[in-house]
């Protein structure tokens, strides 16, 4: 009766604010708690610009950085199954510029310098890279049913040799960084054929530091090798990635072609079906968990900026009153370093929440230090709080909202039907296989495992576990698979098994080796059939 006064409840916080939504909530500590301490320590001059409403309410984005000719736009047509206004597609670098793919109701394209004073947009800081950029950057507009939950960004083939040399006009790696920052999963594409991963590509990835966590890695055109050849390509990818991706963790590696032609080499279908889908199950959950991310990257900034705050308030803090400054602001510039491991003791703080101490001195030769302004303790507290106690807060709204709505998932295109019919992955195969057949599938092998089971020394039919135990062992499966299949084998769970209770066993076994899960039941078609009147009675 009471539970609208709960609901009301459970998103006011204790200064007695509402939060229709965690994405309102979010909205609301930004500009209330950590704006403030942003404007004051000048760091949307040195890190980011400031967030605004479109950056909370944005669809989720996926970002495709890539060399040219690595199937960037190929990917997005094939995930929306349809061209989309202003795509071009050739083996030559045909994405000359940044293309934001998004659904509208009428379709059509968007120029940069339109699209930057559109408040309804998450671009608009994106005017402070200049007209050489806005050129270059379009949007994208289609009724897709794809784009009605993401939004997803067609980078530039990034070039390499002496191609890479040509200047763009505009900070590249900078845009990239502005980009990574706000989406929600960048993906990488890497050529079967086009491994090497060149300077200026190195220089986009480490731009993209910071959001390891967002980062998939695409291995397309996986089909026009063979499995040998795959598998020292897929060695030589993660050997490149390594060298430029400094994380202890491993970056996920999808394999695959992706695009709607068919498959030159088959001998990994399998494969590639297996890692489509689990690709489309990364993207799908991105509209779900949208609001988890927009909070995880609140909190980062929110760390960033109070560390930002710290230094600067420390350098003003060092400065001269009247004389030799100039000498004394070189002193600090050099001290840098220096200056971040007093921090760190000081105010114990992490040095992976510290910006890079080369980036910080060549910004900081532009400014003034006695013009900083003093550590302001009630911004800092109050940013502090908002961390302590509101953001746990919007966690359990999160949680809330996701018992309250069913999990949103990406939908249409290639994200329709995968799953419906018998070319959904696994149909037909492993523990489905036999499932739409008339006859019981283990009856084709029975006569072999039949001669089997008789040297086993069954009684009155039965074989006991001891003597079904030493055969099942053959198979070397460890013992808790071995005991899920007997589980699932002794229909009768009379601790016996009989001939037919034997097959299913040794099925079992057949499917687990070939590579493919045990069920948690056993499906109605594995059932053996003198079992089957009795299970019906069970039912």
């Amino acid at each position: 009766m009471f539970s609208w006064v709960k609901q009301e409840q459970a998103g006011r916080n204790k200064d007695g604010e509402m939060y229709q939504t965690v994405t309102e909530g979010l909205q609301t500590l930004y500009h209330k708690k950590l704006l403030p301490l942003e404007e004051t320590y000048l760091f949307h001059d040195f890190h980011s610009p400031a967030l605004e409403g479109a950056d909370f309410q944005s669809k989720p984005m996926v970002l495709l950085v890539g060399q040219y000719s690595t199937g960037k736009t190929t990917f997005i047509r094939y995930l929306l199954e349809q061209d989309f206004p202003g795509m071009r597609i050739g083996p030559e670098p045909t994405t000359d510029g940044f293309i934001a793919v998004m659904y509208g109701e009428n379709e059509g394209v968007v120029p940069g310098n339109a699209l930057v004073v559109d408040p309804k947009k998450p671009f608009r800081k994106l005017n402070a890279f200049g007209n050489s950029f806005l050129n270059r950057f379009i949007c994208s507009q289609m009724p897709n049913q794809v784009l009605q939950s993401i939004s997803i960004i067609d980078t530039p083939g990034i070039l390499s040799g002496e191609k890479q040399r040509i200047s763009r006009g505009y900070d590249f790696a900078e845009v990239l960084r502005w980009f990574g920052e706000r989406v929600d999963r960048i993906i990488l594409l890497f050529d079967a054929h086009k491994l090497d991963i060149s300077d200026e590509f190195s220089e986009a990835i480490k731009a993209l530091k910071g959001q390891d966590d967002k980062i998939r890695v695409v291995l397309n055109k996986a089909d026009q090798v063979d499995t040998q050849q795959l598998m020292r390509v897929y060695g030589a990818l993660m050997w490149s990635l390594g060298k430029v991706i400094n994380t202890p963790e491993v970056v996920r590696v999808y394999l695959g072609s992706f695009w709607a032609k068919p498959l030159q080499n088959t001998e990994n279908r399998r494969l590639f079906e297996a890692e489509s889908q689990d690709l489309f199950r990364d993207i799908q959950s991105l509209p779900r968990n949208a609001a988890l991310r927009k909070l995880n990257d609140l909190i980062k900034r929110a760390r960033l900026a109070k560390v930002h705050a710290y230094i600067i308030s420390y350098l003003k803090k060092e400065m001269p009153t009247l004389f030799g400054r100039e000498k004394k602001k070189e002193e600090l510039l050099i001290r840098l370093p220096e200056i971040y491991t007093i921090l760190q003791r000081e105010h114990h703080i992490s040095p992976g929440d510290f910006p890079s101490v080369t980036k910080m001195q060549d910004m900081l030769q532009h400014y003034d230090f006695s013009k900083f302004p003093s550590l302001k303790i009630k911004l800092i507290e109050s940013v502090d709080k908002m961390l302590a106690t509101k953001i746990a807060g919007l966690m359990s709204m999160i949680r809330e909202e996701e018992s309250k709505q069913p999990p949103a998932m990406v939908s249409g295109g290639a994200f329709e039907g995968s799953q419906d019919g018998p070319f959904g992955h696994g149909y037909g195969e492993g523990i489905s296989a036999g499932a739409d057949a008339e006859d019981w599938i283990i009856a084709r092998d029975k006569h072999r495992y039949d001669e089997i089971f008789y040297t086993l020394m069954p009684v009155n039919g039965k074989i006991t576990g001891v003597n079904a135990k030493k055969e099942m062992m053959n198979s070397r499966l460890p013992n808790t698979v071995l005991g899920k299949i007997w589980k699932l084998a002794d229909c009768d769970h009379d601790g016996m098994l009989d001939d037919e209770e034997f097959a299913l066993a040794q099925h079992l076994i057949k499917i687990k080796l070939e590579g493919y899960e045990l069920p948690v039941e056993l499906p109605d078609h594995l059932i053996p059939p003198s079992h089957r009147k009795n299970r019906g009675l069970k039912n």
